[in-house]
């Protein structure tokens, strides 16, 4: 086991941001996050385990513990039958080459999941959604070690706690389990409407009848290059801000108000999304570049945050309370990150 020591951590964040680690080191089997976590133990540090770094930035004071990388790969394959297969899959594998294997092999459950970055272990714990799909629908099984109970356990799906954007790991059992596989169900068969309005606007404009998992995630990755930023190339966290979910009440006291037409889906009774994208540019944020902070908005997609010139998490931090309050002033809304700010 390799530990590094005094690593600058705005290398492990596609938002470039945060200050030093203590100790870093990667994780590539259950063994190796036995030993480390048992190091740290001895030295009575805390632990953070990260996959690619997309979902994620750091504080300026970075961490005093023991960041686990997670390396961990793996794609089995188990055929219950024609139509219903599952996939178990190690938590850090590339999440876009695991989509574009299952898509390869013809199968359907997370093809509108394309070109989202990061590692797979990372998935379950926001719950990652896109046009209509969402990972706790596929999802059957969480592998991971429990520092509570001193080792690995499998967690049912429907005990993962899975709501919008979120689950247990993130909230009520944060720190507490270090994912370390994940097995989906998915199935061959054709796809069947309604689609997402965008995905469908799309394959409706490019005249695609044959609606395959390989069409679908040929549309999604074209929508997204079209919108969103590379992170390779420019520092950011991909959508910064959730969609609200708020009453029908207040969707319908918002359009009296403003005389404007909020774009909105429903979701539970009563409830509705509504864009927080929206949101942002009628807040004034619409490709703002804030010479203040060195943040911005991305021009094609407003919940999009970028890292043009902030020399700190501060500074990130500054820009996204900015537009929360400018939101808040002229809708009510309280806006909810969707990246986490570690640790």
């Amino acid at each position: 086991m390799n530990i590094f020591h005094g690593v600058t951590l705005a290398d492990f964040s596609t938002m470039r941001l945060g200050g030093p680690a203590a100790h870093l080191t990667e994780i590539h089997n259950h063994t190796e996050l036995q030993e480390a976590l048992a190091w740290a133990s001895a030295q009575t540090l805390p632990v953070i385990m990260i996959g690619g770094g997309s979902n994620i930035f750091w504080r300026d004071e970075g961490f005093a513990g023991l960041v686990l990388v997670n390396k961990i790969v793996g794609y089995e394959v188990f055929e219950e039958d024609e139509q219903n297969v599952y996939v178990t899959i190690g938590a850090g594998e590339n999440w876009d080459s695991v989509v574009a294997r299952t898509v390869e092999a013809g199968l359907t459950g997370i093809e509108t999941l394309s070109l989202i970055p990061g590692s797979t272990g990372a998935t379950p714990i926001q719950n990652v959604g896109a046009y209509g799909q969402e990972i706790a629908q596929s999802l059957t099984t969480v592998e991971a070690f429990d520092v509570q109970a001193n080792s690995l356990v499998n967690i049912p799906a429907t005990d993962c706690g899975f709501g919008y954007r979120t689950s247990r790991f993130k909230t009520t059992d944060r720190g507490r389990f270090f994912i370390t596989h994940i097995t989906l169900h998915l199935s061959r068969g054709k796809l069947q409407p309604p689609f997402y309005p965008a995905l469908q606007q799309y394959l409706t404009d490019h005249n695609v009848s044959d609606i395959t998992p390989a069409t679908v995630r040929q549309a999604v990755i074209a929508i997204r290059n079209s919108k969103l930023p590379d992170p390779a190339l420019v520092a950011n966290n991909g959508s910064f801000f959730a969609n609200p979910i708020i009453s029908q009440g207040q969707l319908t006291q918002i359009q009296a108000d403003t005389s404007l037409t909020v774009p909105h889906w429903p979701t539970q009774e009563n409830l509705v999304k509504i864009s927080a994208a929206w949101l942002v540019e009628q807040a004034g944020f619409k490709d703002f570049h804030d010479p203040e902070t060195g943040m911005a908005t991305w021009a094609k997609q407003s919940l999009v945050l970028v890292n043009e010139s902030a020399q700190s998490t501060a500074h990130l931090l500054a820009f996204k309370q900015k537009i929360v309050d400018a939101v808040q002033a002229k809708f009510g809304i309280t806006l909810q990150q969707e990246p986490e700010l570690l640790p």
